[in-house]
């Protein structure tokens, strides 16, 4: 079985199947002949690779065209709801994993908590088991159509070896995360950085589909960035392209977890919002939030968005503080990349126009020229399930582009 699951992605992945793929894929139902037209590919290329797809069940035939004449062509789409991929969103506290088809239904989940300390190894196994458990749950489904496996990583990811090569939040480094699967499943595997794979999922999927160029910004514990330029995911020269949370915003702010004083993140991250609203509240300010709590340690960040939304002046001011700190570093962001769009996701986010508001004040008042003040800033599609769907279209761009 598992010799067939890897059979499976290495059929879909050759240049001109890969084409076609693509092409029934945006334009299905299609028919041969349009897919010759559009790949430039001769009609008997087409029409051979075509029935290869057919009989792998990748693709099928769904109805008969108009006819220009002659007889009615067949027209064929993707069987988007027969071929699967698993889907991990690597957190700082847990790991999520989703069993899903290629139009992103999710089929399955399961989750495990990352307690510290962690070894390699135990991570490792605890990411293992999450997959093993999606795979009995759903063995229902054709297991020899599982495309791979994604997984979409928490802090810096060599995407080409697919290592870990540092995970902040678990203190944990070169995890070799793509070879220890692949010897365990006997499928293929792909490894992003989790921002990134937010982003890509919004491209396939969510607010980005369609657009050639945006950014995606997971604000949450930490804050991360997913640039699509042109269509592709970019990742910079080593694979640290998108850690804005460390662009420093204040050289006398407090200090970020990295070392470095005044990150954006130290300013505007979830723990740090929290770790905020316990200072205040430690030198004297009033606050809901210690009616809530019986003492500072206990305040989070979802309690300061309930708080906000019980009217309390405390927690409303952090959250918009967050917010032009955010505005800050987003601008900062325009003036160097310029993208058409901008989406915004994470825990912090969902705090609505608590945040959002100043955000987007803060990015008209600094912005250079009336378009980057006015460059449209939109939360993002696919919700909490957004990095995991991320993670299976890290498969997908393999196998369709």
């Amino acid at each position: 079985m598992s010799h067939l699951m890897t059979g499976s992605f290495q059929l879909m992945k050759s240049l001109n199947r890969s084409l076609i793929l693509n092409t029934i894929r945006k334009s299905g139902p299609i028919s041969r002949a349009e897919i010759a037209k559009k790949t430039k590919l001769t009609p008997p290329t087409v029409s051979n690779l075509v029935s290869e797809l057919i009989e792998s069940k990748m693709v099928i035939e769904s109805s008969q065209g108009e006819s220009k004449g002659g007889r009615k062509p067949t027209m064929l789409i993707i069987n988007a709801k027969n071929f699967f991929i698993v889907g991990l969103d690597v957190g700082p506290h847990s790991i999520k994993g989703v069993f899903a088809n290629l139009d992103a239904d999710i089929l399955g989940r399961s989750s495990i908590a990352l307690k510290l300390p962690l070894t390699n190894e135990q991570f490792l196994d605890r990411m293992t088991s999450v997959i093993e458990e999606l795979l009995k749950e759903n063995s229902q489904y054709n297991q020899e159509h599982i495309l791979g496996i994604g997984v979409a990583m928490h802090g810096i990811v060599d995407v080409s070896k697919g290592i870990s090569i540092f995970a902040p939040s678990l203190q944990l480094r070169d995890i070799p995360i793509k070879d220890h699967l692949e010897a365990h499943f006997k499928m293929n595997v792909k490894v992003e950085n989790d921002a990134r794979a937010l982003a890509l999922g919004e491209a396939w999927y969510g607010n980005g589909m369609d657009i050639s160029s945006f950014m995606c910004i997971n604000v949450g514990y930490g804050i991360g960035a997913g640039i699509i330029i042109d269509g592709k995911l970019y990742h910079g020269d080593d694979f640290l392209m998108g850690e804005i949370g460390h662009m420093t915003i204040d050289p006398d702010g407090p200090t970020c977890s990295c070392g470095n004083h005044g990150c954006l993140q130290a300013l505007a991250a979830g723990p740090f919002i929290a770790e905020r609203a316990m200072s205040e509240i430690s030198s004297g300010k009033t606050s809901i939030l210690t009616d809530w709590t019986e003492v500072p340690e206990q305040i989070t960040g979802e309690l300061i968005y309930q708080g906000a939304t019980e009217g309390d002046p405390l927690c409303i001011d952090i959250l918009r503080e967050a917010g032009s700190y955010l505005g800050i570093g987003i601008t900062n962001l325009i003036h160097i990349v310029n993208p058409s769009l901008i989406l915004l996701g994470g825990g912090v986010i969902k705090a609505g126009d608590f945040v959002l508001e100043n955000l987007r004040a803060t990015v008209k008042q600094r912005g250079l020229t009336e378009q980057a003040k006015n460059t449209k800033i939109e939360t993002v599609k696919l919700g909490d399930d957004g990095t995991a769907i991320g993670a299976v279209s890290l498969l997908l761009v393999e196998v369709f582009n």
